[in-house]
């Protein structure tokens, strides 16, 4: 059954948004956040500091893309309001953890007293920032922010070990302010 359907979203003060093809822009005053839709059929309006995304004849996969669209959008409009902000805790209980950045890739030395270090790649887009055995990653893109922080996760995941007695790594604490 189609029906009509859209989303609102309000636009703060000192944010601006513009579609460029498939490709939606936002600025504001932590810096820029951009990414491509496939809106297909879908309409994108930018009117009076809102945003209207919809369509006339909208069946269930449309809404579905709606809100999808919809979600990201605001996801973007917070980011560039205030960083995404993701917390990691080095853990080492037999062999003290190094964590060093160097480019693109941060060099884990010394894990599980390993000779070779283990390398992390990280997405650009990212500021890190380490204090002692917390590590501290900002970015306006939530999903680099959180991409970033599972590969520090996933190179130092313990492999042909016990995990109850080997509980070295580096964990996620805080993802955006949330206590995990």
């Amino acid at each position: 059954m189609k029906k009509q359907f859209s989303q609102e979203i309000e636009i703060p003060s000192g944010i601006e948004i513009k579609k460029e093809g498939k490709k939606v822009i936002v600025k504001g005053p932590e810096g820029e956040s951009s990414k491509e839709f496939n809106f297909g059929k879908l309409k994108l309006e930018n009117k009076d500091g809102k945003i209207t995304i919809g369509y006339l004849n909208s069946t269930r996969n449309d809404k579905r893309m709606i809100n999808t669209i919809t979600a990201h959008i605001k996801n973007m409009i917070k980011g560039v309001n205030k960083k995404f902000e993701y917390k990691l805790k080095i853990c080492a209980s037999h062999f003290p953890i190094n964590v060093e950045i160097k480019g693109n890739q941060a060099l884990i030395k010394n894990f599980l007293g390993e000779k070779t270090p283990r390398i992390c790649l990280l997405p650009k887009g990212i500021d890190i920032q380490i204090n002692k055995e917390i590590i501290t990653i900002k970015s306006v893109n939530k999903e680099l922010a959180g991409q970033a922080a599972a590969n520090f996760e996933t190179t130092t995941r313990v492999k042909n070990r016990d995990r109850r007695v080997f509980q070295d790594g580096i964990f996620i604490i805080s993802k955006d302010g949330e206590e995990i």
